[in-house]
């Protein structure tokens, strides 16, 4: 044993080596409190498990029917003249859009992710479909009837055929397995785009009439946020309710707006804006009409068009994946695993299927809208959305009552989506609490995913003509309307260079820094106790299914 005393023994010390200092202070510590990350929202009234009473749950459930209308409405309106329908083909068409919604998304919240998520039309098909308008245009029709037939009957052929790249997706457990390359880092991006890039919904819409939607934004603010503050005896009520009386008295206002004379004399656009009466709904709605197997007709199969379609099926896995992610997040749940998420993916092509062989216009894809919604009202219940899908089916079925509630003027929802959809961003900011933001590393993958999913969708949307045709135009048709439809939608174009940087630029040696620690456990069927509890299918029927639709 050495003489550890002696002073001879060991090198003499440095000269001139000041003391160790003792680190900084934290002035964060010192300021006020810093905040710890938590995985479950803590003010939620009523999480994915737990059910409001039966008679507010019924008005919370039209309160996302009406949410989701107004993108069908949107969607049909713009499409359905293109195609020389009338407007008793509209609302045949607004009705086969929501009996498909309906069933859907009870097909979801009970053996696909089991969230509450509204499964709503999607406009990643709006391309794709221009496309297959502006081909019918050079063939010659005893109609406009006739070619609005054909039109449906060429979408049908092609959603059929589409649906199957879901189906295939799904339940291989391609996604899942393509999901596990997610970190943190980029369900910031990608649950941000999937709202961010629908922006042309929010303000735009609602400034095609200022008069009613700016109004519906402010009063919906107020009596949502800063009234209940002011009466608490209401809290509740204003908190969960105040988007259906604010759209009643709005929509009252364009009424008395309309009747008045207000809109005259003003132009043909400001006229189907504003006015309630010009979607002529109510008088072309049929009072009783249940859709039905080939509608339209014979489904005709174009590959050309197929490709395309297949391309807006796949966009349409991307924005439901991060729609899963934002409404786990507002019901208390845990991230959806990636078994969940496949399962989820192959039933929506199922759903694909459906629509195909009922004949929609458009695809469904996770409803971002109605995933705010949660955050607004605070209820994340998933028996709410599974009410919500008996108003769907209802007024699919009863015309004339759907058509009534489909007259609400385009500006109102603009309005809604404005609040909502901010929502859902702020919510896919809040997955960087599980990743370190001081790494710059991060930052320079989430700054670049970010914006380029934003920027590349915005080019392509900016740079496609009124006939559909993109800024890719080689001589293949078909290759054009797949890169067209995949990079004029942000959260696909954010997957795609997020998954790219993120796993590629040191992600081994940065695992900690990009929150795959956290991440992991979640990513596997048993990597989670509370997985089995938010995801299980009910009435054990998990034990009677193959492991492959699990």
């Amino acid at each position: 044993m050495g003489e550890t005393g002696n002073p001879d023994h060991g090198p003499p010390p440095p000269q001139g080596v000041p003391p160790p200092q003792p680190p900084p202070p934290n002035l964060a510590l010192s300021i006020g409190p810093t905040w710890a990350p938590n995985e479950q929202l803590q003010h939620l009234e009523f999480c994915i498990q737990s059910n409001p009473p039966w008679h507010e749950a019924v008005l919370l459930a039209f309160q996302h029917y009406i949410v989701m209308l107004g993108t069908i409405v949107l969607i049909a309106s713009t499409l359905v003249p293109r195609m020389g329908g009338n407007h008793g083909d509209k609302a045949r068409v607004i009705q086969a859009l929501l009996f498909l919604s309906g069933i859907n998304t009870l097909l979801q919240t009970l053996l696909g992710t089991r969230l509450p998520t509204v499964m709503g039309a999607s406009l990643a098909f709006y391309l794709p479909v221009l496309s297959i308008i502006n081909d019918t245009m050079d063939k010659n029709f005893n109609s406009d009837h006739d070619r609005f037939l054909y039109t449906m009957r060429t979408i049908q052929g092609s959603l059929i055929v589409s649906s199957f790249v879901n189906i295939i997706l799904g339940y291989s457990k391609a996604w899942g397995n393509f999901t596990r390359l997610f970190s943190p880092v980029i369900l910031v991006a990608v649950v941000s785009v999937v709202s961010l890039g629908l922006f042309m919904r929010g303000f735009p819409l609602l400034a095609n009439c200022v008069e009613i939607g700016l109004p519906m934004l402010i009063l919906l603010i107020i009596s949502q946020q800063y009234l209940k503050r002011i009466l608490p005896m209401g809290h509740s009520v204003l908190e969960r309710y105040a988007l259906l009386f604010c759209i009643g008295i709005i929509w009252a206002f364009a009424a008395i707006l309309t009747v008045s004379g207000a809109y005259n004399n003003v132009k043909e656009q400001t006229k189907t804006s504003c006015r309630i009466d010009r979607s002529y709904l109510l008088s072309s709605a049929p009072w009783i009409k249940v859709p039905y197997p080939f509608q339209w007709g014979t489904p005709i199969f174009r590959a050309s068009h197929v490709f395309g379609m297949m391309g807006a099926a796949l966009v349409s896995s991307a924005e439901s994946t991060g729609a899963f992610f934002a409404a786990a997040r507002l019901a208390g749940a845990t991230p959806p695993p990636a078994h969940v998420l496949s399962r989820s993916i192959g039933l929506h092509g199922i759903g694909l299927l459906l629509e195909g062989i009922f004949g929609s216009v458009v695809g469904t894809t996770a409803s971002v809208e109605n995933v705010g919604l949660l955050g607004l009202t605070r209820i994340g219940s998933r028996r709410v959305v599974q009410i919500s899908t008996a108003f769907m089916i209802f007024f699919s079925i009863f015309g004339k009552f759907g058509a009534f509630f489909a007259s609400i003027p385009l500006p109102i929802f603009g309005a809604i989506y404005c609040v909502v959809l901010g929502i859902v961003v702020a919510v896919g900011i809040s997955f960087t609490q599980f990743a370190n933001t001081n790494s710059m590393r991060n930052h320079y993958v989430l700054g670049i995913t970010l914006f380029l999913g934003v920027s590349i969708a915005e080019y392509f949307v900016l740079n496609t003509s009124t006939d559909g045709h993109g800024p890719v135009k080689t001589q293949g048709g078909w290759f054009n309307d797949i890169l067209n439809t995949i990079f004029s939608s942000s959260p696909t174009v954010a997957m795609i260079v997020g998954v790219l940087l993120d796993n590629t630029l040191e992600a081994k040696h940065t695992a900690s820094e990009r929150g795959m620690p956290w991440w992991g456990p979640f990513q596997h069927r048993k990597g989670d106790v509370r997985n089995e509890e938010f995801y299980n299918y009910p009435l054990r029927i998990h034990e009677f299914l193959p492991t492959r639709f699990l």
